[in-house]
């Protein structure tokens, strides 16, 4: 195996005459789990998604796979540093970059990456527009990630067959070496549609044989966007008036079956224009001495004025 093309920065050797005393090896799940704190990561996990199921048991399944591995390397066990680089597939707003940070936290407090940092990217972070610029600048995006997860986000749209003086075929090729040669020290998430993914995958066997875990994200349900809406405004400190609540949830039934639909992205920003209405609708009673209350109510109004109503009335009969 080809050496690494990265060195651990910062390393250290320990001052003349020090004797370190290393620390009790851990021998059962539950010390590991209370000296690594994993498992307040996956609570966290489950309180800032709603929905997820399947995704969150999958975490729950790579994290104990990671403490087993870790007892095994205690009693000199077969314990080889699995492949961690994962492809996380499914429509927009369905949660996966969140997962990622809280992946990277799990496989920083169990010792997998030496930072647990997250480096967020598309094509145009890795891909030169002329000959000699893919390489620098993938190795240096390469560099930033080193000891935490590189996510790449539409990870499909750096391999494109159909134009010949394409450069993002070179990307690959280095995100191919790096990921086999420094698996110990980054964790490649690959995102996207699953239909593009799986064609990406089959145009590039290579990079498919290196993803060890495939996580798919499901739409979120209209109640549960309606829980998502709740959380929302609650952190911004807004709520539901009366009636409000009820005008969102006909508007999602409403918004989901339309195009480019978008889970918690649309939701956002379904309440932020509420929020404008909110905020209009108050502005022009200027008079009027305003409470808190009103400065934090959504009304039934303020949801009725989108313009998906408006389209669905005109589609009537």
């Amino acid at each position: 195996m080809t050496a690494p093309l990265y060195s651990i920065p910062g390393a250290t050797a320990p001052a003349a005459g020090a004797t370190a005393v290393p620390p009790e090896p851990a021998r059962t799940v539950a010390e590991i789990l209370a000296q690594s704190q994993v498992e307040s990561v996956m609570d966290e996990l489950d309180r800032d998604l709603i929905g997820l199921a399947p995704v969150k048991t999958r975490i729950r399944d790579i994290a104990a796979l990671l403490v087993i591995d870790k007892l095994r390397a205690q009693h000199g066990l077969a314990a080889q540093a699995p492949s961690l680089h994962m492809c996380f597939t499914g429509n927009p707003g369905t949660g996966k970059t969140t997962v990622a940070l809280r992946m990277a936290q799990i496989l920083h407090r169990l010792g997998y990456v030496r930072k647990g940092h997250v480096v967020s990217v598309t094509r145009d972070d890795l891909v030169g527009q002329y000959i000699g610029h893919t390489a620098p600048k993938t190795k240096e995006v390469l560099k930033k990630a080193m000891g935490g997860v590189l996510f790449i986000d539409e990870a499909y749209y750096l391999y494109r067959p159909e134009n010949e003086r394409d450069y993002g075929q070179e990307a690959i090729e280095i995100l191919l070496q790096v990921m086999e040669n420094n698996r110990d020290d980054l964790v490649v998430i690959l995102a996207g549609y699953k239909d593009r993914m799986d064609t990406f995958f089959q145009s590039n066997p290579g990079m498919n044989s290196r993803i060890a875990h495939h996580l798919d994200f499901p739409d979120y349900s209209t109640p549960e966007l309606l829980q998502i809406a709740d959380r929302m405004l609650i952190a911004s400190q807004y709520r539901f008036g009366a009636d409000a609540r009820e005008a969102f949830d006909t508007y999602l039934q409403r918004r989901i079956i339309q195009p480019h639909f978008a889970n918690a992205r649309s939701v956002r920003n379904a309440l932020d224009r509420a929020r404008l209405r909110q905020a209009s609708r108050l502005y022009v009673d200027r008079e009027r001495a305003l409470s808190a209350e009103d400065l934090s109510t959504i009304a039934a109004s303020d949801i009725l004025a989108s313009r998906v109503f408006a389209n669905a009335d005109r589609d009537e009969p």
